[in-house]
């Protein structure tokens, strides 16, 4: 079992065996959930949305302009 001490300043130190089982490095945020039960449950946020912008392909192919207008065409 891992223990830290909460300082006056509401802080505290991530024990060396929870970093490397959560795979935490400098700088990376951590998630507290306070479960009903009064359990916490942390987890290491990996990363943002924006970080992951552009990572996965689209599957949806681009229409172009032109096709858009034939489309108002018919729908009136």
């Amino acid at each position: 079992m891992a223990e830290s001490r909460l300082t006056t300043r509401g802080r505290t130190t991530v024990p060396g065996g929870v970093r490397k089982a959560l795979g935490v490095k400098p700088g990376m945020r951590l998630v507290w959930h306070v479960m009903p039960d009064g359990k916490v449950l942390v987890r290491a946020k990996s990363k943002s949305l924006l970080e992951l912008a552009g990572t996965v392909e689209s599957p949806v192919q681009g229409v172009s302009i032109e096709d858009m207008k034939a489309w108002r065409r018919h729908r009136a």
